[in-house]
């Protein structure tokens, strides 16, 4: 077993006190009701109130510990290279409610930000996507054309105060970060009161639309004119956003650094094996964090190499000593880069999901929280149909053929993984997929030596789980859903554990 350096929790989570909202346990009718307490649910949450709708937050764990709580918390509508492609796919015009939306996003967050005071470390800072060698050169330039053409705040520089050359990069001026938990900590504690109520550990099972939809929840039912499904990755079926999107998991690592020697700004790469790089600060003084090492779930079983690898990018690049922190994030890409926002399905009414942020959920996710208000609150926004979660979807895209297809070899090849192993194989420390009795196990042998067993088979839609050796976590390859070494969900879409393996499997 390797020896990974930092401490294993999220900065964001590990700096902010833990909640204690209560569960769910009486008759409660609202308004809407928000499944998930990320940015798009507190959002959605903080705008309906305002507008007098009484709302339910329903958490499943605890507030803003997903993937809102383990984000780089960027603002900005610097999507590392996306505007040239969004113009030529979709045309100038498209591309620009993509632009004026996410700006309007961040500026959402700064104005709020302002009127509460709220403490969270916002600052506005120029953010950066960079090309290391002349290779991705064209493409970074192709993006400066492209966002000046969408009224963006770009320019093409050729030095930033990175400890290391460029080739050029696109700059936005007036970006921002914040502290991602501190804000929505903020925000969540106003919800509470006046018929509005905020539950935390209450896992929903299901909504059914009817007048009113039920919230189903493994504490009971919630009543609600409309519901948010905020998951991430919505719950329900209907809709197939799990075939319309695939997720993606990476790496950060947070490690102190003197501010002489920090970049000033906020910077990915562009290219492949690229690199997120920002700084926070913090009551020691200032925390540079570096993010990377992206990868469909499921597909890396040693993902300690990942932080192995940004902790050299850190020694070498910034001559860091010693990893803080490391923690690990996921989101779902869509195929077509545009973010799926609106009613489940077409015949749905009342229900409404965000998803498919593609790696920039902080300006997406509050840009997702602005037009699911309005959507429910009948007002017009412009953003409306090039979002649209039911418009025609790209399954036929090469980009969604190739991962659908992934899908179903891992759906029909991980059945055969693992045959012939049995429990004794698996050592002090490590998962495995073995053979028990016939049936399908995912087995962990923790350091004290005992066996943890459950079924392999992932309850959403019955792909087998892979070992992530990194997370001590069974994560499936199909859809992202994520277990801890005992069977509990971690992630979703699927809402149930794997299933409990009898002891007498277990040695």
């Amino acid at each position: 077993m390797s020896n990974l350096s930092g401490k294993a929790i999220s900065y964001w989570i590990d700096s902010t006190p833990e909640t204690n909202f209560p569960s769910y346990n009486s008759n409660v009718s609202v308004d809407v009701a928000i499944v998930g307490a990320g940015i798009v649910g507190v959002t959605a949450a903080t705008l309906l109130k305002r507008a007098g709708k009484t709302v339910a937050v329903i958490e499943s764990k605890r507030i803003s510990t997903g993937v809102s709580g383990h984000t780089t918390a960027k603002i900005t509508s610097l999507h590392q290279l996306v505007y040239a492609e969004l113009i030529k796919k979709f045309g100038e015009e498209k591309a620009r409610v993509y632009a004026e939306s996410n700006q309007a996003a961040l500026e959402f967050v700064a104005k709020l930000v302002e009127e509460e005071q709220i403490d969270c470390d916002f600052s506005r800072q120029s953010a950066y996507s960079y090309a290391e060698s002349e290779d991705n050169l064209k493409d970074v330039e192709q993006e400066v054309e492209a966002a000046l053409k969408l009224g963006l705040p770009a320019s093409f520089v050729r030095q930033t105060s990175l400890p290391f050359p460029i080739a050029g990069a696109v700059k936005f001026d007036n970006q921002a970060q914040f502290h991602s938990r501190k804000y929505l900590l903020h925000l969540i504690n106003r919800i509470p009161g006046d018929g509005s109520y905020v539950f935390e550990d209450t896992r929903v099972i299901n909504v059914e639309e009817d007048a009113p939809c039920r919230v189903i929840t493994d504490k009971g039912t919630i009543q609600a004119k409309d519901v948010i499904v905020a998951t991430h990755i919505p719950i329900l079926d209907q809709g197939l956003f799990f075939a319309k999107s695939y997720p993606q998991r990476s790496y950060i690592i947070g490690a102190r650094i003197e501010p002489s020697k920090a970049p000033q700004g906020m910077f990915i790469g562009v290219g492949k094996n690229y690199q997120s790089i920002r700084t926070t600060p913090d009551k020691d003084g200032l925390l540079l964090l570096i993010g990377g090492g992206g990868h469909k779930v499921g597909t890396v079983e040693n993902t300690e190499e990942k932080y192995q690898q940004l902790e050299n990018f850190a020694r070498s690049r910034f001559g860091i000593e010693s990893i803080d922190y490391r923690w690990s994030t996921q989101d779902f890409v869509s195929f077509d880069k545009l973010p799926y926002i609106g009613k489940l399905t077409p015949f749905n009414q009342h229900v409404y999901v965000a998803t498919g942020f593609s790696l920039w959920g902080m300006s997406k996710g509050t840009m997702s929280g602005m037009l699911l208000a309005d959507l429910i609150l009948g007002v017009k926004n412009p953003w409306a149909e090039l979002y649209d979660a039911t418009r025609a979807t790209p399954f036929v895209s090469p980009k969604g053929l190739a991962q659908n297809i992934d899908v179903g070899v891992h759906w029909v090849g991980d059945r055969l993984k693992g045959l012939g192993k049995s429990l004794s194989d698996v050592t002090t420390g490590e998962g495995k997929l073995v053979t028990v009795d016939g049936e399908k196990v995912a087995a962990y042998r923790d350091e004290e030596g005992e066996i943890h067993t459950c079924s392999a088979v992932c309850p959403h839609l019955g792909c087998v789980v892979a070992w992530n050796s990194a997370e001590k976590s069974w994560d499936c390859p199909c859809h992202g859903s994520r277990f801890d070494y005992d069977g509990q969900v971690l992630h979703g879409p699927s809402v149930k554990d794997l299933k409990k393996i009898d002891s007498k499997v277990r040695s």
